[in-house]
């Protein structure tokens, strides 16, 4: 109860800080919070899927691109509002996920993360393909919105969705995604349905990348484009997630500010300023952090909070 007690009571303080910050933020840090919001959510979605069912994917920078572009064409095709354009991305990459989660039924380890490799790197490329609908290299001009904004929508979304993740992870479906992350034999024998679970969890997933897709291109000035999309967006989604913690929502945050402000912090150090130096940097920092907290800052809170029941 004690437990319960103290994480309702953090999770209120950190809503309460979130709510209160902009008024405190210039409107470039508002938009590199907004930011922060938009990898909370990608991550947050990863984790439902590589951390809680154990299914690895590097290609979640697809979803994110597909969203995006559901958010760039609605608002410029057809004026819809930003928020209803969102709710658009979340539905049309659940189905998305569904279909990619079918085939991938028959892959697992490094075979599912070369496949879902190859989603990142082809899904990318459609725009160019099918350039009088979505722009071509030139890309998608949506709606704008103010750095304000955006920080409100970005987290707001990341509240829905964060309470949506718990709500899914502590009933049936949580309990169903770990026994296969555990051991796809004893949760078959249990009587979990392996298609079924395995399936969901990749559209699940697949959905919030979508929400983040939404919110990166609103970050980009409303501007959908391919090579915003790359590898390297999934990349930092898997690095973000593994510095959080795979299994547990409680290190989500601090794995989307890794992500999400590194790269800043790092250009405005002297030397290191340059594209490349900020690449040796991230590159190091992800080292050091994987040695530091092989179990990410989830694992080190947990440890925690072991050793103060102890004392």
């Amino acid at each position: 109860m004690r437990a319960r007690a103290t994480a309702f009571g953090t999770i209120a303080g950190v809503a309460l800080l979130i709510a209160l910050l902009p008024f405190a933020l210039s409107a470039y840090h508002q938009s590199l919070a907004a930011k922060v919001a938009t990898f909370f959510v990608a991550i947050l979605g990863l984790n439902i899927l590589t951390g809680y069912s154990g299914q690895i994917s590097i290609g979640h920078g697809a979803f994110m691109a597909i969203g995006g572009y559901t958010t760039a064409v609605l608002s410029r095709d057809h004026h819809t509002n930003l928020e209803l354009t969102m709710l658009a991305a979340f539905g049309i990459c659940f189905v998305c996920g569904l279909l990619v989660g079918l085939p991938a039924l028959r892959l697992s380890g490094v075979y599912l993360a070369l496949a879902t490799f190859a989603l990142a790197v082809s899904v990318p490329q459609i725009p160019l393909k099918f350039s009088k609908y979505l722009g071509g290299s030139g890309g998608v001009q949506a709606q704008t919105v103010t750095p304000l904004r955006l920080y409100a929508i970005g987290w707001a979304a990341s509240a829905i969705l964060f309470v949506l993740a718990w709500a899914i992870l502590r009933g049936r479906t949580g309990r169903a995604f770990r026994a296969i992350r555990d051991s796809e034999v004893a949760a078959t024998s249990s009587g979990v349905r392996l298609p079924v679970y395995k399936t969901l969890a990749f559209g699940i997933s697949a959905a919030f990348a979508g929400v983040a897709g939404s919110l990166f291109v609103l970050g980009t000035n409303g501007f959908a484009q391919p090579s915003e999309f790359g590898i390297i967006l999934s990349l930092q989604i898997l690095i973000g997630a593994a510095v959080a913690g795979l299994g547990s929502l409680w290190g989500v945050l601090a794995g989307a500010i890794f992500i999400g402000l590194l790269p800043q912090i790092s250009s405005s150090v002297p030397v290191i300023g340059s594209a490349h130096g900020q690449d040796v940097v991230f590159g190091l920092l992800v080292i050091l952090v994987m040695l530091v907290l092989p179990t990410g800052v989830a694992g080190l809170l947990g440890r925690l909070r072991r050793q103060r029941a102890g004392t």
